[in-house]
């Protein structure tokens, strides 16, 4: 697979595949169901203009997509500097193996750089010691976190829309 695999950039035609595997990275992590809808959800922000969400494609030799790593800017508070976020990296088990998770790696850095960032996070969960190894010979280092997540439910005035940004006060 490494010498005719190629990396590339989704495209709309994508979709549907992008978002099995998806489903089978949320399985794999022992995650909760994502909804119905995600490939309604997903597209426009993806294909999108302006869209800051890039997701890279590994492809088998016959084109199929065997493989993503999905990536947006964000901001570091502390660094006072965007960075990119890598928010996943998955290969079908029968990609696994072949060079395919380096190479979307090189893609991710290369993406980095295309924007001007300098630095990519990701986190991976602690019990995934094949990612960790993997992760591990890149070069990359790990910094110990726990990352929490909080579900909040958008405040209704009347008239039934939520608040437009910065309604927050203080």
């Amino acid at each position: 697979m490494e010498h005719t695999s190629v990396i590339r950039r989704a495209r709309v035609g994508d979709l549907p595949r992008l978002v099995e595997l998806v489903h089978e990275h949320v399985a794999y992590e022992k995650s909760a169901p994502r909804p119905p809808d995600l490939a309604e959800r997903l597209g426009p922000r993806l294909f999108a203009e302006d869209a800051r969400l890039w997701v890279l494609l590994a492809c088998a030799p016959d084109g199929t997509v065997v493989g993503y790593a999905a990536c947006s800017a964000e901001f570091s508070f502390w660094d006072a500097r965007h960075y990119l976020h890598m928010d996943g990296l998955y290969l079908a088990e029968e990609a696994r193996g072949h060079g395919l998770g380096a190479a979307l790696m090189d893609g991710v850095r290369e993406l980095a750089r295309e924007r001007g960032l300098g630095e990519v996070q990701w986190q991976t969960p602690d019990w995934n010691e094949g990612a960790i190894r993997f992760y591990d010979r890149l070069g990359a280092a790990g910094r110990p976190k726990r990352r929490y997540a909080l579900a909040v439910e958008p405040v209704r005035p009347e008239g039934g829309t939520p608040p437009g940004p910065g309604s927050v006060s203080r």
